[in-house]
């Protein structure tokens, strides 16, 4: 796989999400998407960076921004995240990883010195016509969803 880059077209996925929908990169054409991975659902990372994009939804969806989190969580896992946190963000499971390693963001990490495969959280600014606009690798979690917003802003 072809390592994306911003001006790439985004790589279509068709997944389960809460609430027992199904959600497809292709139908959100025309829109723009917010799409941000991130490891794992009630980590201390994972859940402010949820809140900090569910704080702002109202602000994405004024300039025609879709926010979609994705991770390797089942969506029975993220339903029980989105009650507890009251996320307003649409969460897809990938339990296969298949839409993760197309994204390049399913790697190899290491903790205290042991090597396991993880998402490497990252977010992919989408545009109108599916293209990649704006590529985020290691996020950091403060601050990155206001980043986020505003660069929203400029496609808008």
């Amino acid at each position: 796989m072809t390592k994306l880059t911003e001006g790439s077209i985004a790589p279509d996925f068709s997944l389960p999400a809460d609430g027992g929908a199904t959600v497809s990169l292709s139908e959100l054409r025309g829109r723009i998407v917010v799409l941000y991975f991130y490891p794992k659902d009630d980590t201390s990372g994972c859940t402010t960076e949820a809140i900090a994009f569910t704080r702002l939804i109202p602000e994405f969806e004024k300039r025609g921004a879709t926010v979609i989190g994705m991770s390797p969580d089942t969506a029975a896992r993220h339903d029980r995240f989105k009650a507890r946190h009251d996320l307003a963000v649409t969460l897809v499971a990938d339990e296969e990883t298949s839409t993760l390693e197309a994204y390049g963001v399913w790697r190899e990490k290491s903790m205290y010195g042991r090597k396991y495969m993880g998402v490497e959280r990252s977010t992919f600014l989408i545009g109108r016509d599916g293209a990649i606009s704006r590529i985020w690798r290691k996020v950091k979690v403060p601050n990155h969803a206001e980043e986020v917003l505003e660069a929203v802003k400029a496609l808008a």
